[in-house]
């Protein structure tokens, strides 16, 4: 199997060679850049898989690349990697168009797995970040009130209570010492979830949470 490709476009050298260096044989890297005006010709040339971006740059940030390489190339993916982990530039980067977005805390390991989750169509948010992201959007999602919705009635209250923690990006373990149950029981909750809602991961999970504006 192909590894997926990237370009990095971040305005500190230093930090595209430690990506670089980090991602090198998980990653196919096709190229850097530092900033906006050198990013987009080079992302619409070169086509890769996935963009990761810095969220705050010169000449109008991740969302100013966002906006001019789609214009030409709608269908690019993007996954914003930052220092920022403040809601308003989380929500700003994916109301331009990213489908995820990780801190530089992240191991290269886990960045090379979230580039081929977002290159395989997946939305991917550090654990913390899930939250912003679900509170704002939830409210503008056009779905059937969760009052009515016949898949969510199949639910019991435990598991609905497990599914909201899940939404917001909780692990296993938090949502256990929350809601003063075991780990596996967490894990119990969740088997009965997916397969109630003919789901396949917890990432589907938090969209149709969000959807449903189960994440209070």
């Amino acid at each position: 199997m192909s590894l997926p490709s990237v370009v990095i476009v971040d305005d500190h050298a230093l930090f595209r060679a430690g990506v670089k260096a980090e991602l090198d044989g998980l990653v196919d890297v096709l190229g850097d850049a530092p900033g906006v005006e050198e990013a987009v010709p080079l992302i619409l040339r070169v086509r890769p898989d996935v963009v990761l971006l810095d969220v705050q740059m010169p000449g109008g940030g991740g969302a100013e690349v966002i906006r001019a390489v789609t214009r030409t190339n709608p269908g690019q993916r993007f996954l914003a990697l930052s220092v920022s982990d403040a809601a308003e530039d989380v929500i700003a980067i994916i109301r331009a168009g990213a489908r995820g977005y990780v801190t530089k805390t992240i191991s290269g390991a886990e960045l090379a797995d979230a580039v081929r989750r977002v290159a395989s169509g997946d939305a991917v948010f550090s654990p913390r970040l899930a939250g912003f992201v679900l509170d704002a959007f939830a409210g503008a999602a056009a779905a059937v009130p969760a009052e009515i919705d016949p898949e969510l009635d199949l639910l019991t209250t435990r598991e609905k209570e497990v599914l909201r923690h899940i939404a917001r990006g909780y692990l296993y373990k938090e949502i256990a010492a929350r809601l003063h149950i075991s780990t596996k029981t967490v894990e119990a909750h969740v088997s009965a979830v997916l397969r109630k809602l003919q789901l396949s991961n917890r990432h589907e999970l938090s969209r149709w949470a969000a959807e449903r504006r189960l994440v209070e």
